[in-house]
């Protein structure tokens, strides 16, 4: 076998893509894919150069496969990984995690005992832009963070829910969750990696637009254990779509991002920062509030080994011992949160994280 790291890929939907980036990604080398539906699984094969297999335990008694990569219906994420990494292979799933976080804890104690790589595909983590973001927010660039806000307004059609492969897993409980789980995972990420941990949430679940048993539309207060709060709300029923917005306000400035890019920046002018006593900023008597100004993301570092995506990363921490950007304890966290924030709108009282 040479040096370069073999990958197997299973599911062809969001997989398909990613199976296109082994292809373009020095050090690995596509094997083969793995779906159920032939067709879809033979013009990945032509396309890539590469094998199909249709059954899922084939692939994985494949020796010349020591890597795969798992992109099923959410709720079969940690059961698929868990599977490789029992059969000898590292292992990455597409995000979320799982739907369940007793699902997340067995594949992680399985990484753990094997000793093999177990990572998490959150593709917003391999933008620079989220890494300077995040180093200003934890240099306390705008000050001690007061609240934040996550505001999701996505458009998701009956058909979408309906279809896929098993038909309709996007709709059901036991494969899915709802907007959260799906598609506000990866800001939901964002913000919790930004912010730090989570110490409570109260929220409130409803499906309001579409017939399926997930949900399409969430609010939740979430505590973190810094004091700060964030106000989240996702719903895949807004017409028009108007993406996704995050907005972070310290007591020294404010940041506001919009689809992966840093919309306004702005912090107290630095002459001015000697008027902060305490982590409280003193107002002049003759002034009605601070003067900031903007501030430039290029004064915040992004880190010189960073990962274009999910296949540099797992070849690095294969071959180098290099830290994921998600491992699986990372993973896990957004799994807890939205997990806490469906059972406090199933009981009607918050739930503390803190204590679990």
């Amino acid at each position: 076998m040479s040096d370069e790291i073999r990958f197997g890929i299973c599911g062809l939907g969001m997989g398909r893509g990613r199976a296109e980036v082994v292809t373009q990604t020095p050090g690995a080398i596509l094997v083969a894919v793995c779906d159920l539906l032939e067709e879809r699984g033979r013009e990945a094969a032509e396309a890539l150069a590469c094998e199909w297999i249709q059954d899922y335990d084939d692939m994985l008694a494949r020796d010349d496969i020591e890597v795969v990569g798992v992109f099923t219906p959410s709720g079969t994420h940690a059961d698929f990984a868990q599977r490789a990494l029992q059969a000898g292979k590292h292992a990455f799933m597409t995000k979320p995690m799982d739907i369940r976080v007793a699902k997340c804890d067995a594949v992680i104690a399985t990484a753990e005992e094997t000793g093999l790589v177990l990572g998490v595909d959150f593709d917003s983590r391999y933008n620079p832009v989220n890494h300077q973001i995040r180093a200003a927010v934890q240099g306390r660039t705008i000050g001690e963070v007061i609240e934040a806000n996550l505001m999701m307004r996505w458009f998701r059609s009956q058909q979408y829910y309906d279809s896929g492969s098993p038909p309709g897993w996007r709709s059901r409980r036991t494969t899915e969750a709802g907007s959260i789980a799906n598609q506000a995972v990866h800001y939901l990420d964002l913000v919790q990696w930004w912010l730090g941990p989570v110490k409570s949430v109260f929220g409130k679940s409803s499906t309001l637009a579409h017939s399926i048993e997930t949900e399409d539309a969430s609010v939740a207060i979430i505590e973190f254990e810094s004091g700060a709060n964030a106000l989240l709300f996702t719903t895949t029923c807004s017409v028009p779509d108007l993406g996704t917005v995050i907005e972070i306000s310290g007591n020294r400035g404010m940041l506001a991002w919009k689809d992966q890019e840093l919309t306004m920046f702005e912090a107290v002018k630095a002459e001015e920062a000697g008027g902060r006593k305490g982590g409280v900023y003193q107002l002049p008597e003759d002034m009605p509030q601070p003067e900031t100004e903007e501030v430039s993301l290029n004064d915040f570092s992004v880190p010189d080994d960073l990962p274009a995506n999910i296949i540099e990363d797992m070849l690095g921490a294969i071959t180098e011992g290099k830290p994921l950007q998600c491992d699986g304890y990372e993973g896990r966290k957004t799994v807890q949160i939205f997990s806490a924030i469906y059972e406090s709108s199933q009981t009607g009282q918050p739930v503390i994280l803190s204590q679990r």
